[in-house]
């Protein structure tokens, strides 16, 4: 298991950025806006397993899909077959090693110690403010959404991995709670962080 001190930034194109944490705390937006300002490539853990579902016959639609009903009737279906999520761990444990890539992943952080690893965290309440936003729908309609995801992650990788989902953070370099920010804070400390660590 990974502990905080054992990274090896050896240059940019050997580090790779791994950001985690609850579903709708700003992830993918900070993702993104590290990959733009270092020239790196964005993967996406949810991306990869709504290939699977395709694969699968699923009719995957935009990036809302998650909130369907078929990606409900997926994620029943992933619940009972955990090969799902392990191959989606396989390929981006291939593209950490890779290098120049920032990824989004639930489990990541768990499984290698190269990348540089972010844990951003919020309350339940902070995030369904957020989904909504983005999705626009009621706060209510996403705070349901929120308790629904929390509760399958929690019980999908303790099923893969033994271990409670966003229980052991020591295995994070960095740990943000994103209340405590503005979107752009949130973004420009993340910055100054990546460029003060690496090696270059």
């Amino acid at each position: 298991m990974k502990s905080r001190g054992d990274n090896n930034y050896h240059s940019d194109d050997n580090l790779s950025i791994v950001i985690s944490g609850s579903a709708a705390v700003g992830k993918t937006t900070l993702a993104e806006e590290l990959a733009k300002e270092f020239n790196f490539t964005v993967y996406n853990g949810g991306d990869i397993l709504k290939n699977i579902a395709r694969e699968r016959g699923y009719q995957v639609t935009d990036k809302d899909w998650w909130d369907t009903p078929e990606a409900i009737k997926f994620m029943e279906e992933r619940k009972n077959d955990t090969s799902f999520d392990v191959a989606v761990d396989k390929m981006l444990l291939k593209i950490v090693g890779r290098g120049r890539a920032v990824i989004t992943s639930y489990t990541l952080p768990w499984l290698t110690r190269n990348p540089m690893t972010f844990w951003l965290s919020a309350s339940q309440t902070s995030r369904s403010e957020r989904m909504a936003r983005r999705d626009n729908i009621s706060v209510q309609e996403a705070l349901d959404v929120i308790r629904i995801r929390d509760e399958e992650n929690k019980v999908i990788y303790k099923k893969i991995y033994g271990s409670e989902f966003g229980k052991n953070l020591e295995v994070f370099d960095f740990v943000l709670n994103t209340e405590l920010f503005t979107l752009k804070s949130l973004i420009d400390i993340c910055k100054e962080i990546v460029k003060r660590t690496r090696v270059v």
